[in-house]
């Protein structure tokens, strides 16, 4: 069989000859002979298929001991193992990105410049939660109260009411949160957790509820985002409209890869179709979370998809931007979702944060 040197069978393979030089000495990909008299390291190509396979494993951050494992598992059982470990990577950087979130916000005081920290503040909300024109059930809950704002969305079906209710119970059972600012997210994660494990439990053999939440909690100036699925949450601050959350779907997901225009997007047929929700999946949810001031003036909505899918961001600006009664904003919104057709239920929270 052919022989190939090492510089031939690194380009072939993508590696370096530095790096096969390291995987011989770890035994990870040993050359097929050594030249007695120039030392130089020779090849068969048939261990090309091992040596690409190695590449890509480093391509996505796999460490060489991990590598050595997957390798040396047939097809199958390599797949499942870059599968598990991917799992666990992600969720790693979730988590990391959470609290890198939180740093760059405490350390560059974004949403604290504005805030008196001797000033008591409160909220002033609103809440309507309404059937659709074409629909003939209401699966979305939503929840204004002194301490918690919350929107929930139901799969529609068996249970999409319900697992849509709970998630907002788990939440409302956090009242009041009298805990240090830093244990408010700790509480939002486990609280979310909970109500997975009850979702996931109610599944029929024909059926799996499923339901996406949206909420803050406020602790003192501070306000604490939990976040799964395609409900939102948006601010209005000095005139300027922030969507809070970023939607857990498939289109979304091209969006993110470039795949996908947000023109597209908007009309995409699939652009309902969750990849992260309460009660779905074969593991645990991954919430997103957040932690945020509270600024006297800030304006904030949550809302489910029947609001945020029929009216643009400039629509919901130039409403948000009215200086009415948190309970016209949401009364103007719901309209605003009627008149374009209303094709879902439409759940919505306004709540404005005031001098106490």
């Amino acid at each position: 069989m052919e022989l190939l040197t090492i510089g031939a069978f690194a380009r072939a393979a993508g590696l370096t000859p530095k790096a096969l030089r390291l995987y011989d000495e770890m035994g990870l990909l040993p050359p097929t002979a050594v030249d007695p008299e120039s030392g130089y390291r020779l090849y068969t190509p048939d261990q090309l298929d091992r040596a690409r396979l190695i590449a890509t494993l480093r391509r996505i951050g796999m460490p060489l001991a991990e590598i050595r494992r997957v390798c040396d598992l047939p097809p199958a059982g390599a797949a499942e193992a870059v599968r598990s470990w991917w799992q666990h990577v992600t969720a790693d950087t979730a988590a990391r990105s959470r609290v890198a979130t939180h740093l760059v916000d405490l350390l560059s005081g974004r949403d604290t410049t504005m805030s008196d920290p001797n000033q008591t503040l409160g909220l002033r909300y609103a809440v309507r939660c309404e059937t659709g024109t074409v629909r003939d059930s209401n699966e979305d809950t939503a929840y204004a109260g002194s301490q918690l704002l919350a929107v929930a969305d139901g799969m529609r079906g068996p249970g999409g009411a319900a697992a849509s209710a709970a998630a907002i119970d788990a939440l409302r059972a956090l009242e009041p949160a009298d805990v240090p600012a830093t244990e408010l997210l700790t509480l939002l994660a486990d609280a979310v957790a909970d109500v997975d494990r009850v979702v996931r439990r109610a599944a029929a053999e024909d059926h799996q509820p499923v339901t996406t939440v949206t909420a803050l909690l406020r602790c003192g100036s501070r306000l604490a985002l939990v976040h799964v699925g395609d409900t939102r949450a948006y601010v209005l601050r000095g005139g300027e409209l922030s969507q809070l959350t970023r939607d857990h779907t498939y289109v979304q997901s091209l969006v993110d890869q470039g795949a996908l225009g947000a023109e597209e997007a908007a009309t995409h047929p699939q652009r309902a179709l969750l990849v992260r929700a309460i009660g779905a999946g074969g593991t645990p949810v991954e919430a997103d979370l957040a932690l945020r001031t509270a600024v006297v003036g800030d304006r904030y909505l949550l809302c489910s998809d029947g609001l945020s899918a029929v009216l643009d961001r400039a629509e919901l600006s130039a409403t948000l931007g009215t200086a009415a009664d948190p309970g016209d904003v949401v009364d103007r919104l719901t309209e605003l979702a009627y008149e374009h057709g209303a094709p879902d239920n439409i759940a919505c929270v306004v709540a404005d944060v005031v001098a106490a």
